[in-house]
Protein backbone atom coordinates (compact mmCIF):
# COMPACT_ATOMS: atom_id res chain seq x y z
CA UNK A 1 0.00 0.00 0.00
CA UNK A 2 1.41 3.11 -1.14
CA UNK A 3 1.25 6.33 1.30
CA UNK A 4 -0.95 8.48 -0.82
CA UNK A 5 -3.44 5.16 0.07
CA UNK A 6 -2.72 5.25 3.70
CA UNK A 7 -3.66 8.79 4.84
CA UNK A 8 -6.80 8.24 2.77
CA UNK A 9 -7.75 5.22 5.09
CA UNK A 10 -6.57 6.86 8.56
CA UNK A 11 -9.18 9.59 8.24
CA UNK A 12 -12.82 7.55 7.78
CA UNK A 13 -15.06 10.41 8.04
CA UNK A 14 -15.81 13.77 9.87
CA UNK A 15 -17.51 13.51 13.27
CA UNK A 16 -20.87 15.83 12.20
CA UNK A 17 -22.81 16.96 15.69
CA UNK A 18 -23.44 19.19 17.74
CA UNK A 19 -20.75 19.12 20.14
CA UNK A 20 -17.95 18.95 17.20
CA UNK A 21 -19.50 22.24 15.24
CA UNK A 22 -19.11 24.22 18.88
CA UNK A 23 -15.89 23.05 19.17
CA UNK A 24 -15.10 24.15 15.90
CA UNK A 25 -16.80 27.43 16.28
CA UNK A 26 -14.98 27.97 19.36
CA UNK A 27 -11.79 26.26 19.48
CA UNK A 28 -10.75 26.16 15.56
CA UNK A 29 -10.91 21.93 16.20
CA UNK A 30 -12.33 19.36 13.61
CA UNK A 31 -13.61 16.00 14.54
CA UNK A 32 -12.25 12.64 12.58
CA UNK A 33 -13.37 8.98 13.34
CA UNK A 34 -10.14 7.93 12.41
CA UNK A 35 -8.87 4.11 12.34
CA UNK A 36 -8.03 2.05 15.25
CA UNK A 37 -4.26 1.75 15.05
CA UNK A 38 -3.81 6.23 13.81
CA UNK A 39 -1.07 7.53 15.41
CA UNK A 40 -1.40 11.41 16.32
CA UNK A 41 1.69 11.77 13.72
CA UNK A 42 -0.52 9.71 11.22
CA UNK A 43 -3.57 11.98 11.79
CA UNK A 44 -1.34 15.33 11.54
CA UNK A 45 0.01 14.11 8.33
CA UNK A 46 -3.41 13.06 7.12
CA UNK A 47 -5.39 16.44 7.21
CA UNK A 48 -1.80 18.53 6.03
CA UNK A 49 -1.93 16.75 2.82
CA UNK A 50 -5.50 16.23 2.46
CA UNK A 51 -7.08 19.64 2.93
CA UNK A 52 -3.79 22.05 2.60
CA UNK A 53 -3.79 23.08 6.21
CA UNK A 54 -1.28 23.61 9.22
CA UNK A 55 -2.35 21.44 12.18
CA UNK A 56 -1.49 22.99 15.55
CA UNK A 57 -2.50 20.15 17.68
CA UNK A 58 -3.79 16.23 17.35
CA UNK A 59 -5.85 14.73 20.63
CA UNK A 60 -7.37 11.36 20.31
CA UNK A 61 -10.16 9.55 21.84
CA UNK A 62 -11.12 5.96 22.54
CA UNK A 63 -14.78 4.91 22.43
CA UNK A 64 -15.52 1.98 23.74
CA UNK A 65 -18.40 0.30 22.16
CA UNK A 66 -22.28 0.19 24.02
CA UNK A 67 -23.61 -3.31 25.11
CA UNK A 68 -27.03 -3.62 23.45
CA UNK A 69 -29.32 -5.86 22.72
CA UNK A 70 -30.79 -6.14 18.64
CA UNK A 71 -33.73 -8.42 18.41
CA UNK A 72 -33.36 -9.70 21.86
CA UNK A 73 -30.05 -11.17 21.13
CA UNK A 74 -27.24 -9.84 23.22
CA UNK A 75 -24.61 -7.92 21.08
CA UNK A 76 -22.19 -5.26 21.16
CA UNK A 77 -21.20 -1.83 19.37
CA UNK A 78 -17.97 -1.73 17.87
CA UNK A 79 -15.05 0.28 19.73
CA UNK A 80 -14.10 3.91 17.69
CA UNK A 81 -11.47 6.38 17.96
CA UNK A 82 -11.67 9.70 17.09
CA UNK A 83 -9.61 12.87 16.27
CA UNK A 84 -9.48 15.92 17.58
CA UNK A 85 -7.47 17.87 15.27
CA UNK A 86 -6.44 21.73 16.19
CA UNK A 87 -5.60 23.94 13.27
CA UNK A 88 -3.07 27.13 13.26
CA UNK A 89 -4.52 30.69 13.60
CA UNK A 90 -6.76 31.82 10.41
CA UNK A 91 -6.50 27.89 9.11
CA UNK A 92 -10.18 26.27 8.24
CA UNK A 93 -11.44 23.37 6.15
CA UNK A 94 -14.76 23.39 4.14
CA UNK A 95 -16.17 19.96 5.24
CA UNK A 96 -19.73 20.82 3.46
CA UNK A 97 -18.07 21.30 0.07
CA UNK A 98 -18.45 18.41 -2.48
CA UNK A 99 -15.57 17.18 -4.14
Amino acid sequence: MSSKNRLYDILRAPVVSEKSARTQELYNQYVFEVIQGATKAEVKAAVEQIFSVKVDNVTVVNLKGKNKSFRFQPGRRSDRRKAYVRLADGQSIDLGAKA
